[in-house]
């Protein structure tokens, strides 16, 4: 196995994904299941159609972080395959919950193409691929790196945040429960609490952690790492709601549904704290209801509210609080570490 090159990113996605097909022929392979020809290719086209699809950031980021952490050296063979097998533990981790979080919220697209539920011949067999896709993970950990010192650690960590990233789906599904005028119960630190569960612990805490541990490091000495990372993963999903409704879905890679599924999303929180007596009225008349002409409403609200200008703000506030505390930070490569994270989702589109 080559050292991933430093070239261009184009680059680093291609051997990253040579990585991806030799778990998969690993998984296929598994001695403690006798696998037959059809089973075979219906794991083989599920993992195809919902593990490498997406930006791999969470994966690639594994990388990056490791190799920064060992002050921008080239990693050896070796240690570029440990951190790839590591990020693409993530993005498995990312594949199952997005399989079932498809399935909750009935969503029709994912990264441009149908959910996978919805593809001909697998609706509800999704449920059970998704658990598939959890159970693969210690499966490949146990392969490469059980007698690690670090191994219990990495088996922790990934159960950890696992936990942590259902509890907050759980926040968010049964906020959404009562949709008869109780919006109400929509305010910013309900949508904290909800995001920093749902989101930060696995998109932006577990990477750098996982290099952490590549690295030996205990992950008890970098709190304030992880209080930085929580709050950069808070960022991304403001972003993230805001894309939802203002985002072009041929480049996100998906329909905006945050309204018709009456989310507790960071603009109807900010709508409900600018709003007067009358506009609370239309969003309580039209929010969480799938009618185009309801969903026109509110996006309209939204507008006459000047959300979009208030998200541009939050933004700028929020980059410059982030790199306060990021140069804060006594170690040079943790720095570093930050600001590549904080790069990578500055002002995205998508």
């Amino acid at each position: 196995m080559a050292a991933a090159p430093n070239g261009k990113a184009a680059d680093q996605r291609s051997e990253f994904l040579r990585v991806y097909d030799r778990l998969k022929a690993d998984l296929l392979q598994d001695p403690a299941f006798d696998f037959t020809e059809d089973s075979k290719n219906w794991v083989d086209r599920m993992l195809d159609y919902n593990v490498p699809g997406g930006k791999l950031n969470r994966g690639l980021s594994v990388i990056d972080s490791y190799q920064l952490l060992k002050g921008g050296k080239e990693l050896t063979p070796e240690e570029y395959f440990d951190a790839s097998v590591l990020g693409w533990c993530i993005e498995w981790l990312q594949a199952y919950f997005l399989v079932l979080d498809d399935i909750m919220d009935e969503s029709h697209t994912r990264r441009g193409q149908p959910c996978w539920f919805r593809r001909p011949k697998v609706g509800m067999i999704a449920v059970n691929d998704g658990i598939v896709l959890r159970n693969h993970i210690p499966r490949m950990l146990n392969k490469q790196f059980k007698g690690r010192p670090y191994y219990a650690d990495l088996l922790d960590l990934f159960n950890e945040v696992e936990f942590q990233t259902t509890q907050g789906q759980m926040l968010d599904l049964i906020t959404t429960l009562d949709k008869e005028n109780n919006l109400n119960k929509y305010s910013l630190p309900v949508y904290r609490r909800i995001v920093t569960y749902k989101t930060a612990f696995y998109s932006f805490y577990l990477p750098v952690a996982c290099a952490l541990l590549l690295m030996g490091e205990s992950l008890d000495k970098h709190l304030d790492v992880k209080n930085i990372l929580i709050e950069m993963g808070v960022y991304f999903q403001v972003q993230d709601d805001y894309l939802d409704c203002y985002g072009d879905p041929k480049v996100i890679g998906k329909i905006g549904t945050d309204i018709e599924d009456y989310k507790c999303s960071w603009l109807v929180v900010k709508a409900l704290e600018r709003a007067n007596e009358h506009q609370k009225k239309i969003l309580y008349e039209n929010y969480g209801n799938t009618d185009s002409e309801k969903v026109a409403k509110v996006k309209a609200l939204y507008n006459e509210l000047g959300l979009q200008n208030v998200f541009l703000e939050y933004e700028r506030e929020s980059y410059a609080k982030l790199i306060l505390s990021i140069e804060a930070q006594p170690s040079k490569a943790m720095q570093e570490v930050l600001k590549s994270f904080l790069g990578k989702i500055y002002k995205r589109q998508k």
